[in-house]
């Protein structure tokens, strides 16, 4: 889906059938049923046509309450997000929540399932939704939750919005500058997950091969093996939504980050890529720097976004040094997961950094930062980064008016210095609260913003 923030969505009506008492609807359209999910007595689904997505006045959001603090940050978000979207719209437009399940949730309702089918079901039926944060060992046992949402549903874009909000404790003397987002290719590189163990049967086949077939000796014996493909296809459509969001909300420049000095036929190969795309799906858009330098005297004309690239070491040096530079930004997987972090540690940290998994329709937006396990129902951490990947949530629906009244709900709160415990240590004079007062402010803020 390319996603434009002028068109706006046409609200659809009486569209939804019943519900019958196994919470499934009936009628004319495919009928879903459920195991363990209910779905809500009100709402409508959230459908496409011509690539269009139709966003009702009382749409059907799923969300996954998440592992560790989840509870908390969830219970807490939705309060800010029905506030604001009843305040915005004077009671026209609603939420009807539905909860689908992930994680330990999960396997406490389906044997031990952490992942259950009909969670995946629900997303392809109802198609938005926002989850907290999930557990995943390392090392060992289940493989990520979040990788395997990503990839089961391909949303293929993991978007990071980065800026400052004004008041949040930064370690740069100028924070307003950094105000880029992230456009992290979510299905390939690293994260494909084919990796070969040393010492099993499938690594030695693997390595004979490299070495007696294509001749590949620079490795130690008994290396753990993987692969890391990057296909024109994943890089390409990945590099698509960037240029498309960079035209859909009047962005600046989009910067290719790679590291094709080293991976010249994967991570170059991106590069390249996404050169050939702007150059033949966005020739009126957008400009290579080659041309604005030998055209233009290294400026933009007018209209055009910069289409630039920079390789990923060098570009978190330039995002310290020089981060106006930089305005969205497209990279392959494992550059953007350190990027992401990296750059939000710059504005506040993790634990206010929103983001998103979109596909072709899917989307699925979540808390950035791990479950906290040790402050577990203790109702004291920052909902910031769930708070703001609903905010990301909002936008998506064209509800532009409550995520802006949440955003300046916030500033407002952390402007009366009325925080929790993390900014708490950060400021002088600063009153620590506990989460649901923390949320209950912020509605309250509403009203004075």
């Amino acid at each position: 889906m390319e996603y434009n923030p002028s068109i706006r969505r046409t609200p659809i009506y009486d569209i939804m059938p019943p519900v019958n008492e196994d919470g499934a609807y009936e009628g004319d359209q495919q009928v879903m049923t459920y195991d363990r999910i209910k779905a809500p007595e009100s709402g409508e689904k959230i459908s496409f046509s011509n690539g269009v997505m139709q966003t009702p006045d009382n749409p059907i959001l799923l969300f996954i309450e998440g592992d560790g603090i989840g509870y908390d940050i969830m219970t807490a978000s939705k309060r800010i997000w029905d506030a604001a979207v009843a305040k915005a719209y004077g009671g026209k437009r609603q939420v009807s929540w539905m909860e689908v399940y992930a994680g330990e949730k999960a396997a406490g309702l389906y044997d031990g399932d952490y992942m259950p089918e009909e969670t995946f079901d629900a997303f392809r039926e109802y198609k938005v939704g926002i989850k907290g944060p999930l557990t995943t060992p390392v090392g060992g046992g289940f493989r990520s939750l979040n990788v395997t949402l990503r990839q089961v549903l391909d949303l293929y874009s993991c978007v990071r919005p980065v800026r400052w909000y004004a008041g949040v404790p930064s370690p740069l003397k100028q924070p307003e500058d950094v105000d880029v987002v992230i456009f992290r290719e979510n299905t390939e590189d690293t994260y494909a997950g084919i990796e070969y163990e040393s010492g099993t049967e499938e690594n030695k086949k693997l390595a004979d091969f490299l070495k007696n077939e294509l001749g590949a000796t620079n490795f130690f014996e008994d290396a753990g093996l993987g692969i890391k493909p990057i296909s024109p296809f994943g890089s390409k459509r990945l590099i698509r939504a960037a240029i498309q969001y960079a035209i859909d909300r009047k962005r600046k420049s989009v910067t290719l980050v790679h590291k094709g000095n080293i991976q010249k036929f994967t991570e170059g190969a991106f590069q390249r890529w996404g050169y050939e795309l702007a150059c033949e799906e966005f020739p009126e858009q957008t400009i290579s720097w080659d041309e604005v330098a030998a055209n233009h005297g290294g400026n933009v004309p007018n209209g055009k976004i910069l289409i630039q690239d920079t390789i990923a070491d060098i570009m978190f040096q330039k995002m310290l040094l020089r981060p106006r530079e930089h305005d969205v930004i497209a990279t392959t997987n494992l550059n953007g997961d350190y990027l992401s972090d990296a750059l939000a540690a710059e504005v506040g940290g993790v634990g206010i950094a929103p983001g998103a998994n979109i596909g072709d329709e899917i989307a699925l937006f979540e808390a950035t930062h791990g479950t906290a396990p040790k402050y577990t129902n203790k109702d004291m951490v920052n909902p910031g980064s769930l708070l703001f990947s609903g905010v990301m949530m909002l936008e998506h629906l064209d509800w532009f008016e409550a995520a802006d009244m949440i955003t300046r709900a916030y500033e407002k709160t952390i402007d009366q210095r009325y925080v929790t415990y993390d900014f708490a240590r950060q400021m002088e004079n600063a009153a620590k609260v506990a989460t649901s007062e923390f949320a209950t402010r912020i509605i309250e803020n509403m009203d004075r913003v």
